[in-house]
C-alpha cells in the first residue's frame, strides 16, 4: 500500500531557549515523510522547491523510501523559508519571518503513478490545492487524512468546508476546533465536525497528547513525558507520518488500528523533539521506536 503526501519541504531556522539553527531542512512534508519512512518505503511526495534546494536532500528523502517524482525544482526561484524564536514554555512562539517564494505559485499536478495511491496526507496548504490534490486521483483513497489551520478558517472558509466534507480524518489543535466548530467542548466541537464529513477528528493537544473522536467512541494518547523539548516544530507533521505510515502499513482503518496509529504517532513526535529540525528523526532506529512504544504501554497500562 502506498501513502502519498502532500505538504512543504522547505528551509526553517529555529531559536528556542536551548540553542538556535541556521538554515536546515523542514516543512510539513518533511517530517511528515521522513516520520513515516519509519514504518513504511512506498512514500509518494509532492511538493515544490527552489534552486537553492541542496541535491543531498533530495537523495536523503530517496534513501528514505520517499519518491520525489512529485517535487517540482523551479530553478530561478528561491524555496519556502520560515523563522521562528519559541518562548522559555515552548509551547508558544514567534513567527520571524516567512518567505512564500515558490509556494506562492504551487499548483502540483500529480505524477499518473501517485494517483492509485490508497492513502493520503493532505499536509497544512491552501484549501483550494488540497481540494486539488483529491481531484486527481484516479480513485478515491482508502483514507483521507487532512491538516488545517485557523488562517484559512479566517480567510478561505468556504473552500475550507468543501475539502472538509471530502476527507475521513480531520487533524487541529484545541483552538481549531473551537474555531471551525463554535463549540468550546472538544467533545461537541468535534461532534459538530464529524457533521460536516469527517468520520474521525484527531484534536492534538502539544505536551498533553492527542484525542481521537468517532461517532460515540473516544480515545486518548498522551504525549511522552521528556527529560528537555529542544525544538517543537515537527511534532505536529511527525505525528501525522506516525500516523499515516501506521495505518498504511497496517491497511486497516477500524477505531481499534486508528488508537494504535496514534500512539505510533504519538511516539514518533516525541522524537522529533529532541533534538532542531529532522536531526533526531533521522537518527532512531526500529529498536528505538520499540523501546519509546513500550514506555507508551507501561505509562497507559493499569488494573482497577
Amino acid at each position: 500500500m502506498s501513502l502519498l503526501v502532500v505538504g512543504t519541504v522547505a528551509f526553517d531556522e529555529i531559536e528556542t531557549p536551548l540553542g538556535k539553527t541556521g538554515r536546515i531542512l523542514g516543512g510539513a512534508g518533511t517530517y511528515v515523510g521522513l516520520a513515516a519512512s519509519h514504518l513504511i518505503q512506498d512514500i509518494n511526495m509532492s511538493a515544490v522547491v527552489g534552486g537553492d534546494f541542496p541535491q543531498k536532500y533530495l537523495d536523503l528523502f530517496s534513501k528514505r523510501g520517499i519518491d520525489i517524482d512529485g517535487i517540482d525544482v523551479i530553478k530561478d526561484k528561491k524555496s519556502f523559508y520560515w523563522s521562528g524564536r519559541y518562548h522559555n514554555n515552548m509551547n508558544q512562539r514567534d513567527t520571524l519571518a516567512t518567505e512564500l517564494n515558490v509556494l506562492a505559485g504551487f499548483d502540483p499536478e500529480l505524477p499518473e503513478n501517485y494517483r492509485d495511491s490508497r492513502y493520503l496526507m493532505l499536509g497544512n496548504l491552501t484549501p483550494s490545492i488540497q481540494r486539488k490534490v483529491i481531484e486527481q486521483m484516479n480513485r478515491r483513497p482508502q483514507l483521507i487524512c487532512m491538516d488545517t489551520m485557523n488562517f484559512w478558517m479566517d480567510t478561505a472558509w468556504d473552500d475550507l468546508l468543501e475539502v472538509v466534507s471530502m476527507v475521513d480524518v480531520l487533524a487541529v489543535n484545541e483552538e481549531e476546533a473551537r474555531q471551525l466548530s463554535g463549540k468550546y467542548s472538544l467533545v461537541q466541537a468535534a461532534c459538530k465536525i464529524q457533521s460536516m464529513g469527517p468520520k474521525y477528528i484527531i484534536v492534538k493537544r502539544g505536551e498533553y497528547g492527542a484525542l481521537l473522536f468517532h461517532g460515540e467512541h473516544k480515545f486518548y494518547a498522551p504525549a511522552m513525558p521528556l527529560d528537555t523539548v529542544v525544538d517543537p516544530t515537527g511534532a505536529g507533521d511527525s505525528f501525522a507520518g506516525g500516523f499515516m505510515g501506521y495505518l498504511t502499513r497496517q491497511n486497516d482503518i477500524s477505531f481499534e488500528s486508528m488508537k494504535n496509529a496514534l500512539i505510533y504517532g504519538a511516539a514518533l513526535a516525541s522524537f522529533s523533539v529532541e533534538k532542531f529540525g529532522t536531526e533526531r528523526l533521522l537518527e532512531i532506529t526500529k529498536e528505538d521506536i520499540q523501546d519509546r512504544l513500550i514506555e507508551f504501554v507501561k505509562m497507559m497500562s493499569f488494573s482497577i
